[in-house]
């Protein structure tokens, strides 16, 4: 068992790769903000020393935030990078209850997932369902 799915010692859950090559499929991404080099997703990505907060979206974006108590200011980027242009595919703890799912979410696009995932080596499922939110673009 991965005991840092079912604790607080980590913010970081690597994308499903299946997941990840289903949107990409569709989206083409060009940049993961949220990463690190053995977690990136795609080529160009900003890890914790280059702060994706700090720098300017565009293009197709895949974020994967951190999922702790910061993971509201990497929604809001998200947004306001979609208001200038990029399309930003979110996966996301679907936590419907939040003041960052009422404040961003509702104004993209939601698709709530189907059971739970298994993040990155994990042999069990998260303890929480997830959703994929869409800022900006195309979403059909």
């Amino acid at each position: 068992m991965n005991k840092g799915l079912f604790t607080n010692n980590t913010d970081l859950w690597s994308t499903p790769r299946w997941l990840f090559d289903k949107l990409n499929e569709q989206y083409h991404f060009n940049l993961d903000p949220c990463a690190n080099s053995k977690n990136a997703k795609c080529e160009i990505y900003f890890d914790e020393q280059v702060d994706g907060l700090k720098q300017v979206w565009d293009g197709a974006i895949f974020m994967n935030p951190p999922y702790g108590r910061e993971i509201g200011k990497w929604i809001k980027k998200a947004y306001e990078s979609s208001l200038n242009g990029a399309t930003v595919v979110c996966l996301l703890p679907s936590r419907t209850d939040t003041r960052w799912f009422h404040d961003y979410c509702v104004k993209g696009r939601i698709e709530f997932l189907k059971g739970r995932l298994k993040f990155g080596d994990g042999k069990n499922p998260a303890p929480f369902p997830s959703m994929i939110v869409v800022f900006g673009g195309n979403y059909e």
